[in-house]
């Protein structure tokens, strides 16, 4: 399995969600989007914390170290968020707000991710890298997430 092409695999999944909450007319329909986010969230940086970034820590790379705990922390704060918006009626102008600072903060960590993180991968040995892709596959199966395919090499 390819990592990397699991975790971009769950970031369109969360791209695609903030969008229908964008559109979602309903109090119920932002209220459900907003727990289907939270959970995809809650995997994804679980994936990510417990088996991704402890890989990329040991990339021969000086910024792996920096890059991986920045990660930490912009999770830290997206779970911050994620935990006060159950807290919110989605009537409420708060909701939006809130929502809105969840998206942001997801798409700069996404960026981040994608433009620099995710080249560490090349430095790490293949073999590795797809025992960590089925590791993380393995965990998302677990939580009923769909996974994608195998890492072409």
């Amino acid at each position: 399995m390819d990592p990397v092409k699991l975790l971009k695999q769950q970031h369109r999944e969360v791209e695609a969600l903030f969008k229908k909450v964008g559109k979602a007319e309903e109090a119920d329909e932002r209220r459900r989007l907003m727990e289907e986010i939270g959970q995809k969230l809650t995997l994804h940086t679980k994936i990510e914390e417990e088996i991704f970034y402890p890989a990329l820590r040991e990339a021969p790379a000086k910024k792996a170290e920096e890059m991986v705990l920045e990660a930490y922390e912009e999770h830290h704060v997206v779970k911050l968020v994620l935990a006060d918006l159950p807290n919110v009626d989605p009537d409420d102008e708060r909701f939006e707000a809130k929502m809105t600072v969840l998206e942001e903060l997801v798409e700069h960590h996404v960026e981040e991710e994608e433009d620099e993180m995710f080249k560490l991968v090349d430095k790490l040995d293949d073999d590795e890298v797809e025992a960590i892709g089925d590791r993380m596959a393995e965990a998302a199966a677990r939580a009923g997430a769909p996974v994608g395919k195998k890492r072409v090499a």
